[in-house]
């Protein structure tokens, strides 16, 4: 549930779905990162990610080489570049599928609004971010990545994006889209999944140009998530918190399935042992 490769997950995802995405060895020196993503076809904005995170830790769009220096400066473990997929569009889709059947099913779209202001000509910058609460909450990060531009009067009807990740915890609203969930949707996801040795149940965070692409599974996958992920379209503003409760149990259900038919064909349990020295081993991590 926690402390997995990102790197490991990516490279089990058809390159023809995903973006561009290398792994940098901690200690790494910016020389050396900028060469790596020259040698990869890559160019500056990216995004970089730690190997190992979760809940949106550490995830930064990279602009500069100050940006990468500032990073190196506060990672301290492998992390990830990955190509910034410039699509209007980001979803979360969660995919379970029973092993002793032949397709699956989709059961949360969960669709991201990203943070943002919207200028109205006589309030800077500083001013419209406090009057948001989603925004304010962030106050403490965003007034050090704005800080050249807080004074900054924001024309009338100008929108800001404040943060381009798409994590709850970065103030991301996340609606609920399961409108979208069709047949053909549903084929779509299970093509790409069944290429992908081993899965059966997680979340596709991605990106495409259009409803209609994300049908027909033309997308981009920034990650996938396995079974420490969420049916996140729980979290859309004023959703029933008994319905929210309700999705969870027959998450964990299909979840026990998933699990338990697997360990019929030989897959081990992960032991308390492990799940242990998993956890205190990424509580390490995220006190660095």
């Amino acid at each position: 549930m926690m402390g997995e490769s990102k790197w490991d997950v990516m490279k089990l995802i058809p390159d023809s779905v995903k973006p561009k995405t290398i792994l940098i060895k901690f200690p790494a020196t910016t020389p050396q990162v900028l060469s790596a993503i020259e040698a990869a076809g890559l160019s500056l904005p990216v995004i970089f990610k730690p190997d190992i995170g979760e809940r949106g830790w550490l995830v930064r769009k990279i602009k500069s080489v100050a940006d990468i220096d500032q990073y190196l400066a506060e990672i301290k473990i492998d992390f990830i570049v990955q190509e910034f997929v410039n699509l209007p569009l980001e979803y979360g889709v969660y995919y379970v599928r029973f092993p002793s059947q032949p397709t699956g099913f989709i059961n949360s779209i969960t669709g991201k609004i990203f943070l943002s202001v919207t200028g109205n000509g006589s309030k800077n910058l500083k001013q419209l971010i406090l009057e948001k609460d989603r925004a304010k909450l962030q106050w403490k990060t965003l007034k050090q990545v704005y800080a050249t531009r807080l004074e900054e009067v924001i024309p009338q009807g100008k929108e800001v994006e404040l943060v381009s990740i798409g994590n709850h915890c970065l103030g991301t609203t996340f609606i609920n889209c399961n409108y979208l969930i069709t047949e053909k949707l549903t084929a779509s996801f299970d093509k790409i999944s069944k290429q992908i040795d081993g899965f059966y149940f997680g979340r596709f965070d991605l990106r495409c140009a259009s409803e209609a692409d994300l049908e027909a599974g033309q997308i981009k996958i920034m990650e996938l998530n396995g079974c420490g992920a969420e049916p996140a379209h729980i979290y859309h503003p004023g959703a029933s918190l008994l319905k929210g409760m309700g999705t969870i149990i027959r998450h964990w259900k299909n979840l026990y399935r998933v699990s338990n038919e697997n360990h019929k064909r030989g897959v081990p349990y992960l032991s308390y042992q492990e799940g242990k020295r998993i956890y205190y081993a990424f509580k390490k991590i995220k006190s660095m």
